[in-house]
């Protein structure tokens, strides 16, 4: 009998992330504090924290944003620890626009370093795809 492989994916695009937009932040951030997040970046002055569980992170924003986003950091690890290797966010962008996906916004390709862009799934969920080393 011959077996069929398939061929996975091989698209990396980082620790991953759901960015929620909050109406009130210590709300939110005492609700998923019930549920077993802690703080572990961000600044309540700035109305933004990053909230984790174990591998899970939850980033809760106020006002920045209208919509939910999914989050996606290439170069993180889930504890936001840089990985020696990863695939760029301009390398990222580069295969989805070869693939035919439309990007709302993009990374500058001639930069280096720190860069983002965004897309929407066909729902309308925003996708952030955002680099910070």
């Amino acid at each position: 009998m011959k077996s069929m492989k398939q061929s996975l994916n091989t698209m990396n695009l980082g620790a991953f992330s759901v960015s929620l937009a909050v109406k009130n932040l210590e709300a939110s951030r005492s609700f998923y504090k019930k549920l077993g997040f802690q703080v572990f970046a961000g600044d309540a002055s700035q109305n933004w924290l990053i909230l984790k569980n174990g591998d899970h992170a939850i980033g809760l924003f106020q006002g920045m944003f209208e919509k939910n986003i999914l989050t996606f950091n290439p170069g993180w690890d889930s504890s936001a620890q840089k990985l020696d290797v990863f695939t760029d966010v301009r390398d990222l962008q580069r295969q989805l626009k070869a693939k035919g996906v439309t990007l709302q916004t993009e990374a500058d390709e001639t930069s280096t370093g720190p860069a983002s862009f965004m897309i929407v799934d066909p729902d309308g969920n925003p996708i952030l795809i955002d680099q910070h080393v």
